[in-house]
């Protein structure tokens, strides 16, 4: 039985010691506060209220994530993916990585790595406004190169440098959400690859082999948007991927390679197909995503269409053994090169995709990550 990394992405938002997050979510709990407001009305496959069995815990807290590290390992999930966010000309969200993880007392025991999130900021957080207003920007994705300069130094000292960060092949993995922000951050294309280069270069420099650049795979597509310009305008995704030297693509959650709505073992098999295929066009690793479900309607008053039905654990376990079968047949092709698969994810509770406990199914959905990939048969 091969031996798989398996890493969940954090949302870093269960906090209030950010004092920005009160622009969002002003009790000082941060994104607490919308799972504990929200009730069932009846919505198509929705089960509220959800109630976490460790309570609304302070995830920027070390002994709070002392708990939930022990919990992580002991369940297979080896890895923490922290959802990292950069506005208004500064860190946004960080507590939760430097004043939980990082100091938690246990936190050698699992790996971490890094996404940058670089989507704007609306309203979609502030479900006193996300019914009426999702077109306002609160704060752009978008950085200039100076900034992203500033960000990899930040990234290397403060990150990379420590002994856990996830590495591929001696490389550390730094994951890029939205790959549209990131090229308009720099204008074009032509300079965007600049950019990478530069990262890589600063990299190597501190010491490691290079730099493993990891973008959310956003469906295959073209890149029509780009100025005229643009060298790359038209270029596909497998184009785009190359020309810029990414190292590989995974999913955030299977939003990204189909729709994600309706009964959850129907929805496995289409995000399955479809990597399948997108895999074959891409010409570099695609690392597969096990989605627990979703359920977005947490954060807004008024029903949202697009609910995940059916994600129960027996189902979520035959989910993890899909993608386990994805994974083992892409490195034993060499496509992939290293026995990682993403989840989505440790606690999003506001899109009902988390495996942290709860009222309704327990430690269930770990229960099974456990069993398909921890223990040997």
């Amino acid at each position: 039985m091969k031996k798989y990394d398996i890493a969940a992405f954090i949302w870093p938002a269960y906090t209030g010691d950010e004092p920005r997050t009160r622009i969002f979510w002003p009790e000082g709990i941060g994104e607490w506060q919308s799972v504990k407001a929200m009730t069932d009305k009846g919505y198509k496959g929705c089960r509220w209220p959800r109630i976490p069995l460790w309570g609304y815990e302070n995830e920027a807290d070390s002994k709070v994530m002392e708990k939930q590290i022990e919990c992580a390992v002991s369940h297979g999930v080896n890895v923490f993916i922290y959802d990292w966010y950069w506005y208004d000309n500064r860190p946004f969200l960080e507590n939760c990585l430097n004043d939980g993880f990082l100091k938690a007392e246990n936190n050698t025991e699992m790996k971490f790595c890094l996404m940058w999130a670089n989507h704007d900021a609306t309203h979609l957080w502030d479900k006193r406004n996300s019914d009426k207003d999702l077109s306002t920007v609160i704060w752009k994705g978008v950085v200039t190169p100076e900034v992203f300069s500033e960000i990899c130094d930040r990234t290397i000292e403060k990150y990379f440098s420590k002994e856990n960060y996830y590495c591929i092949d001696g490389c550390p993995v730094y994951m890029i959400f939205d790959i549209d922000n990131f090229i308009r951050s720099f204008g074009t294309s032509d300079e965007c690859k600049k950019g990478i280069e530069a990262f890589r270069q600063k990299v190597i420099a501190a010491g490691f082999k290079d730099l493993h650049l990891q973008i959310i795979h956003w469906r295959n597509r073209i890149f029509n948007w780009l100025a005229d310009s643009d060298t790359m305008k038209g270029a596909t995704s497998a184009e785009m991927y190359g020309f810029l030297g990414a190292d590989s693509v995974t999913s955030y959650n299977w939003g990204c390679s189909t729709d994600f709505d309706g009964d959850y073992t129907e929805v496995t098999d289409k995000y399955i197909d479809a990597i399948t295929k997108e895999a074959k066009s891409l010409n570099i690793p695609f690392y597969p995503n096990i989605s627990v479900g979703w359920d977005n309607n947490v954060r807004f008053n008024n029903f949202v269409p697009g609910v995940i039905e059916n994600n129960t654990p027996e189902n979520f376990r035959i989910a993890c053994e899909k993608v386990k079968a994805f994974a083992d047949a892409s490195i034993g092709n060499g496509v992939m090169k290293a026995p990682f698969i993403t989840v989505n994810s440790w606690n999003e509770w506001t899109e009902t995709s988390y495996l942290q406990p709860d009222d309704l199914y327990g430690y269930g959905y770990l229960e099974a990550i456990n069993e398909v990939f921890n223990k040997t048969k």
